[in-house]
């Protein structure tokens, strides 16, 4: 390790195949927590490149405990976390609306690290059991349309890292690897990410997959579709910027989103959006999301006949039914 931070350091970079050899040693327990935390820190203080990103994904994705879902068609919404924020769970509120659209969804979350409250601490609370069991996550997918993947159930060999990312309390590259590093390697992805140049880094490495994409960042620094502002999005159709006005939005106040400051009051706001006591702006920040997802999956139909899909969901109950089944199964 002595030699790779030097390297660090100095300013320079690896190759994939460099970054992949690191990760698999972190994972294979043989540097100690003072030397994964200098490795981690560097990171903090330094882009990392295209090569970097995609040497640690294959790291994750060839050390992870895979698991095959019946289904031919799945998405994941998931954000890298890390724009500092404290939104409440925006994506995972909006993975369940799409779900009651009738799209089979994988939803790769974790505990949060450098926010509050992340979609596995808002799942547990609300009594949902963790399971890497296929027959489970199965029956999950076919009564309730979707599947909750905890990343540390998938992810074994980051069991070392995870302490020391608790410690800092700080976004680091894991937050960059969550989306796409998903055990069930969805073909439909919409992923947040909290700043342009790593959406720019993601859909170079999306545009050499088979995935149907969309990267979402806002302006104003939000890794999801917050209404706060117009945002970008990165799909097979190239870079985009998204006016409010366009897709028929009014901005909305930061202040209006936030609830991720306790794993109580975000749960407490994820129960009254499925059960449409939420207010005016959770409520239309939820459904843009979802509505933006439903349209990665269908790319040709029209953001508004996704935006209705979404709106019949979640204020027909059929997101809040799909969450009941997911709990009962």
């Amino acid at each position: 390790m002595k030699a790779i931070l030097n390297h660090l350091f100095g300013h320079k970079t690896f190759s994939r195949e460099q970054s992949k050899e690191i990760l698999t040693s972190i994972a294979q327990g043989k540097y100690n927590a003072s030397q994964m935390a200098a490795f981690l820190t560097a990171y903090c203080m330094r882009s990392i490149t295209v090569d970097e990103l995609e040497g640690f994904r294959d790291a994750m994705l060839e050390l992870c405990l895979p698991v095959q879902l019946d289904a031919d068609d799945l998405i994941d919404l998931c954000g890298t976390g890390g724009d500092g924020k404290d939104t409440f769970n925006i994506s995972t509120l909006a993975s369940f609306v799409v779900a009651g659209a009738g799209y089979k969804v994988a939803k790769h979350g974790n505990y949060g690290v450098s926010s509050g409250c992340g979609s596995s601490n808002v799942m547990e609370h609300l009594g949902y059991r963790f399971t890497n069991n296929p027959d489970e996550l199965n029956l999950s997918l076919k009564r309730a349309n979707i599947c909750f993947l905890h990343a540390p159930l998938f992810h074994p060999a980051m069991k070392a890292i995870a302490p020391i990312r608790r410690e800092l309390g700080v976004k680091t590259f894991f937050n960059m690897l969550g989306p796409m590093v998903n055990p069930a390697r969805p073909n439909n992805q919409m992923v947040g990410v909290y700043n342009l140049e790593l959406a720019r880094l993601y859909a170079y490495l999306y545009q050499k997959s088979t995935v149907s994409y969309t990267i979402v960042n806002a302006l104003d620094g939000y890794d999801e579709v917050s209404l706060t502002g117009d945002f970008k999005t990165f799909s097979a159709d190239g870079e985009k910027v998204n006016t409010l006005a366009a897709l028929g939005f009014s901005r909305i106040n930061a202040a209006d989103i936030t609830g991720g400051h306790t794993v109580a009051d975000s749960a407490a706001i994820f129960t009254n959006v499925l059960s449409n006591k939420g207010t005016d702006a959770q409520n239309k920040v939820v459904l843009c999301n979802a509505a933006l997802a439903i349209q990665t999956i269908k790319p040709a139909a029209a953001f508004a006949d996704c935006l209705q899909e979404a709106e019949q969901s979640l204020f027909g109950q059929k997101a809040l039914d799909s969450f009941k089944q997911l709990l009962a199964n």
